[in-house]
């Protein structure tokens, strides 16, 4: 609690008194804190009547790549940096450079851009060049030099199988391979992982690893990735998921595992979602829908979502751009699946959110500019003071598949 205390004081004096970002802490004070109204006991936020059009949604998506481009760019190798107001730049993340990849290689086929095609296949080269002998990858940040992780591994394998499919290279699929076959092995008997797992305890984000493996299979006919997939699907399904919707050890820290982060809670429905299609299994994708509906109630009647949740849906926290992000995403393909245009509308509103939280009106250098914070405002407790590249990954990904449901809404129509 001292430590934590301490921590705040320092980001936001240092921040305040002593940094070129100090107009973004003092903008999220003006828009968040001052901002807030209270009419007929209810409390409407600043971004409550905001709605961007097709062009601001553009740039904001382009803004969004160009911040994950300098963000490579920023970094010693070919992997995606996350930027802190008073800490700088950090070394390459493992995980998410490997799932950014998809996300870039996905706007790069759209505009035709040779050169992030290229930078693309220089970060999944640099990613098979650090793949550990056991065939999995480390957790965290490349300085840190930590032992492979299951979660981290498996989004790792994404970014390979994109390249892949997209350059016929069989270097990428062949690590792909070795990593899945890392993790079939280390999986315990009940279909769980707890060896090389986050904290050294089993988490039903997990079926977020499931969804490559599937992948994985799709391209090499190995069944036992399939059935590894499933034995975890099955354990998240059966022993963890209440009958509202909500998920027993779903966060990623054990102190509040009670009460999980909306980020873990997206990663296992979006899991979950990407499985039951991949498969055609109702009963993986209902899952999934059972999850996704009560969000999307909560956020009918709130107008946006906390970024905590528990076992009955109540709700604390700040928001968390990122499960924000990836709950829109998971909206989208449910719209992509059933053609249910409420999806699609509560996707576009969420989006409106964060393109607000985006949209900073302040003259910024390019370690900020277009960046999603971890939070808003940006001092609130999930990567305080911070722009994790995740987070701006996810929003790209949420524009680009939000394009793609319009077009196919206004086909839909004709």
């Amino acid at each position: 609690m001292i430590r934590s205390l301490f921590s705040y004081v320092n980001n936001f004096s240092v921040s305040l008194l002593f940094t070129q970002e100090r107009s973004i802490v003092l903008q999220d004070f003006k828009r968040f804190s001052l901002g807030q109204k209270v009419i007929n006991n209810q409390t409407i936020n600043p971004w409550s009547d905001k709605i961007y059009n097709e062009d601001e949604r553009e740039q904001a998506l382009t803004k969004a790549v160009n911040w994950l481009l300098h963000s490579q760019a920023s970094m010693s190798d070919a992997g995606f940096g996350s930027y802190h107001i008073t800490k700088k730049w950090t070394t390459s993340y493992v995980e998410t450079s490997g799932y950014i990849i998809p996300t870039l290689l996905e706007y790069a086929k759209r505009e035709q851009n040779e050169d992030i095609i290229k930078r693309m296949v220089a970060s999944g080269d640099w990613l098979v060049s650090i793949q550990k002998p056991s065939g999995g990858w480390q957790g965290e940040y490349i300085a840190d030099n930590r032992p492979e992780v299951v979660f981290n591994t498996g989004q790792v394998i994404r970014g390979l199988v994109d390249l892949y499919q997209y350059t016929s290279d069989k270097k990428y699929i062949d690590a792909a391979i070795k990593a899945c076959d890392w993790l079939c092995l280390i999986q315990e008997n009940e279909g769980l992982w707890k060896k090389f797992a986050f904290r050294g305890v089993p988490r039903v984000y997990d079926s977020y690893v499931d969804a490559p493996l599937l992948q994985t299979y799709k391209i090499t006919k190995n069944e036992l990735y399939r059935d590894k997939a499933l034995k975890n699907l099955q354990w998240i399904i059966d022993n963890k998921q209440l009958e509202n919707g909500w998920f027993k050890d779903c966060d990623n820290t054990i102190k509040r595992n009670a009460t999980p982060i909306l980020h873990t809670i997206a990663y296992t429905i979006d899991g979950l979602l990407e499985c039951g299609l991949l498969l055609d299994d109702k009963k993986i994708t209902n899952a999934a829908i059972k999850s996704a509906d009560k969000l999307f109630e909560i956020f009918g009647k709130r107008k946006y979502l906390s970024g905590r949740y528990n076992f009955n849906w109540k709700g604390s926290q700040s928001i968390i751009c990122t499960g924000c992000a990836q709950i829109a995403i998971i909206w989208l393909k449910l719209y992509k699946f059933n053609k249910n245009i409420q999806y699609l509308n509560a996707a576009m509103k969420m989006n409106d959110i964060l393109i607000f939280i985006q949209d900073r009106g302040n003259r910024e250098s390019p370690n900020t500019k277009g960046a999603i914070p971890g939070s808003y405002p940006i001092w609130g407790r999930y990567e305080p003071f911070s722009f994790p590249n995740w987070a701006t990954k996810y929003f790209a990904d949420s524009l680009l598949l939000e394009k793609e449901c319009l077009k196919e809404a206004v086909e839909l129509s004709k």
